[in-house]
């Protein structure tokens, strides 16, 4: 799956900011297919576009060359996400060479938190990581 598919599969509107102080701000639409009963969107949608914003927020620090990969994730949620927009907020807690700590968050259009999450990543070389992948698969 390329990265585009991986976008469009998600939900993703646009990429708001990548700052080079470890920050990145990520929209999507919650779409009426992502939800389970009552409307309310599947639990490892809301993970995956809070832990999207905390690998943005490691790559917008050391640049598309590292891939973070997640150790382990935790999220807790507050609020139903219901269809429509969701904002995505990732950011650096702190980092060493090898290990990051992240902390994210997704928030409604009216800035409501509606869910929280951290995560250790380890930081590995993109090119390693791909070509690792390529061999799996056979290709």
């Amino acid at each position: 799956m390329s990265v585009d598919s991986l976008y469009e599969t998600m939900g993703l509107h646009r990429i708001v900011e990548m700052s080079p102080d470890g920050h990145a701000r990520l929209e999507y639409f919650a779409k009426p297919g992502m939800c389970h009963s009552g409307g309310v969107v599947q639990g490892g949608f809301v993970t995956g576009w809070i832990d999207a914003a905390m690998a943005h927020a490691v790559i917008a620090v050391l640049g598309d060359e590292v891939t973070p990969m997640s150790l382990e994730i935790k999220v807790s949620f507050f609020a139903p996400v219901r269809p429509g927009l969701v904002v995505a907020e990732g950011w650096i807690e702190r980092r060493g060479r090898k290990t990051a700590f992240l902390e994210g968050r997704l928030l409604d259009e009216a800035g409501n938190v509606l869910a929280k999450g951290t995560s250790t990543a380890t930081l590995f070389d993109r090119a390693k990581v791909e070509a690792a992948a390529k061999a799996a698969i056979g290709g």
